[in-house]
């Protein structure tokens, strides 16, 4: 090859590799994104050539990074293989002070399945579905997780907490109607979902919130009413632990907590049982229902119920 061919040969290669540089697949992603109603998937994302849908969005956006709505929207798009929108990395998407809502038309709305170190945030969000659908919210895998100032209502489960590894969610300002079960929570392994909730609305759902085994649920300062029951735990061989403090459940038609089996328990401190049309409280097949003594019982249609025996504040 004499050095006329060389000098070609090298120059097209700098052409190629300046193209490759500057080629959005091998561009840095974004550390925060944007959505519009006006966007387009095709676009950067950037604040000024927004997307379209948080589906298109989470691909140009860095982990750990935001993706925010800046107008009210639909942002949900097509739905995918397991979810309308799957998160698998940590990830915080907001959807501003207007409506964004994401509509479901099959499977789940949002998936969280992240890394075992991750933190995902969700926030101002409102999610119903289209058609049949399981779950509003699906929160199956990263270290934590927070979902604020959210609506979710007409799943199956409009949260659903079923980690595959030991996992914390907190759920705050947010309202869970009209879902066969507002929250389920539990795990299939040796290891605990952690659920903290305040300031949660279970309202019109079949159970507000139902537990399974090796659930650990603290519930403060929040309302379930209207439901068929309001709070479920049940243990098949694993603790189902749900402590409720601060809170009202009332008008439901048949009973305010209900606990089933060994493993299984509800500490009430601080909380009304009230006018549901069942009694009050349920104990079944040696689950404990246990008291602190500061709590209210009114106006249940077959009584009270039964409280398993006392609890001392320490």
């Amino acid at each position: 090859m004499n050095s006329r061919s060389a000098l070609i040969i090298r120059a097209v290669g700098l052409v190629v590799l300046s193209a490759l540089a500057a080629s959005p697949a091998t561009a840095a992603l974004a550390i925060r994104t944007w959505v519009s109603g006006v966007g387009d998937d095709l676009n950067p994302c950037s604040r000024t050539a927004p997307c379209k849908t948080f589906a298109g969005a989470i691909p140009k956006t860095a982990a750990g990074g935001e993706i925010d709505a800046l107008d009210p929207g639909e942002y949900g798009g097509t739905a995918g293989s397991r979810a309308v929108v799957e998160i698998t990395k940590a990830l915080t998407i907001d959807g501003g002070a207007g409506t964004a809502t994401i509509l479901v038309p099959s499977g789940n709305g949002v998936l969280i399945n992240a890394g075992s170190d991750d933190t995902v945030v969700l926030r101002n969000l409102s999610i119903h579905p289209s058609s049949a659908a399981f779950d509003g919210i699906r929160v199956e895998g990263g270290r934590n997780a927070l979902i604020e100032h959210c609506a979710v209502s007409g799943f199956s489960n409009g949260i659903g907490f079923l980690p595959v590894g030991p996992m914390s969610l907190t759920v705050a300002d947010t309202t869970v109607e009209n879902n066969l079960n507002g929250m389920s929570v539990g795990t299939f392994g040796a290891y605990f979902a952690r659920l903290t909730a305040t300031h949660v609305r279970f309202d019109g759902n079949f159970t507000g919130i139902f537990m399974r085994d090796n659930a650990l649920v603290f519930v403060s300062d929040s309302s379930a009413s209207n439901n068929i029951d309001g709070f479920v735990a049940r243990s098949d061989g694993g603790a189902a632990e749900l402590d409720l403090e601060n809170v009202s459940s009332s008008n439901n038609s048949n009973a305010g907590a209900v606990v089933f089996n060994p493993g299984a328990v509800i500490r009430l401190s601080n909380t009304s049982i009230e006018h549901n049309g069942g009694p009050g409280v349920v104990p079944i097949g040696g689950g404990l229902i246990l008291s602190f003594g500061n709590n209210k019982f009114s106006g249940n249609a077959m009584g009270d119920g039964t409280i398993n025996g006392p609890l001392v504040p320490k």
